[in-house]
């Protein structure tokens, strides 16, 4: 592609970025103060478009661009406006404000939202919410049990078992004693399967409290997998944009949203990437997003990867403004988790 060509790219790309409406040749000549006569754009404008780069919406509109013209200019034509040193302050501020790990994270992905005036999203740190820190057991009518399970972020899993046999309320605190003391710190994951391995085998050392207390915390464990954490601010922020206004695609966003499967399993995707990741249209391999971009970083302590957080908003995004927020963001919270956290790499 030529010079000329690419310089007409980035200005009409801009120009989309900060109207929303197709770019017609008149306005982009007049944008590039080039002094070219208005069948020279049209001829630049047709290339481009045979290029793949820009596409118009109907016969007498103008251009705007598709994937493969935003990723050319994300890619190679972009100047990326850095961060004002009081933004970054302010941000910095904010997360050293945060008492603990949910609230951490909550307010990173508030920050990325009220920035970028676009949805923010954080994955809560695996290594947080996938570790055994506590386990008690609640004597109720009968045999039955409440076992209290809390996980390394506060996460308290619930769950009443019935027993064969009854138990008293110190042979009760006893166990609950005795196992926080064996699995306290481990991830979830290596007891359940610590859990099914002492059951599978029968050492004459381990009585019979001991088997049966092991069979009831098998009974929680088995069934405490961790939720789906991801914190989303700023899912309204969509609306604004008039390609996303349809009712039905906002409800789809929303769901999303909600449910935070797909989302969370394309951040996971960006788990082992390098700085940040942009995924363009139908880039991200799921449809609701076709009219959507995701920036993303990771964000590591002492070199291990912590998460992922991100952006999610319109293809014609202002990327030269999103970027370094994200890419900011992740070295912040990074920051912060390296002053409260003991987390392991993901």
């Amino acid at each position: 592609m030529s010079e000329r060509a690419s310089y007409f790219l980035k200005a009409l790309i801009e120009r989309y970025i900060r109207d929303g409406q197709p770019v017609g040749s008149r306005t982009l000549a007049k944008d590039t103060g080039l002094d070219l006569s208005p069948a020279t754009v049209r001829n630049v404008m047709a290339d481009l478009e045979d290029m793949g780069l820009v596409t118009s919406p109907h016969t007498s509109s103008g251009r705007v661009p598709t994937v493969s013209g935003y990723r050319l200019f994300v890619d190679s034509l972009l100047t990326v406006q850095p961060l004002a040193e009081q933004d970054i302050n302010a941000c910095q501020t904010e997360l050293a404000a945060a008492a603990d790990v949910t609230t951490l994270v909550d307010t990173a992905s508030r920050l990325l939202s009220s920035i970028t005036h676009l949805t923010g999203m954080v994955m809560v740190p695996r290594c947080e919410r996938d570790v055994f820190h506590q386990i008690e057991f609640v004597p109720l009518s009968g045999t039955r049990l409440l076992v209290i399970l809390v996980t390394g972020a506060g996460e308290v899993h619930n769950r009443i078992v019935y027993t064969d046999h009854t138990y008293t309320p110190a042979q009760l605190v006893q166990a609950g004693n005795m196992l926080t003391a064996m699995f306290s710190g481990q991830d979830l994951h290596t007891v359940r399967q610590q859990l099914l391995d002492d059951l599978e085998q029968t050492h004459q050392h381990v009585d019979q409290l001991m088997r049966q207390v092991l069979q009831l915390a098998q009974q929680v464990l088995v069934t405490a997998e961790p939720k789906d954490h991801l914190l989303v601010s700023g899912q309204t922020n969509l609306m604004e944009f008039d390609e996303l206004a349809n009712i039905e695609r906002l409800k789809a966003l929303f769901a999303a949203f909600t449910e935070k499967h797909q989302l969370l399993d394309l951040l996971d995707r960006c788990i082992a990437a390098e700085g940040v990741q942009i995924f363009i249209g139908d880039e991200s391999g799921y449809a609701l997003l076709d009219d959507c971009s995701l920036v993303t970083a990771t964000y590591r302590v002492r070199g291990q990867v912590l998460g992922v957080l991100g952006v999610i908003g319109p293809t014609r995004m202002n990327y030269q403004r999103v970027i370094p927020v994200v890419d900011v963001t992740a070295r912040l919270l990074a920051a912060a988790f390296g002053q409260q956290s003991s987390c392991s790499i993901v």
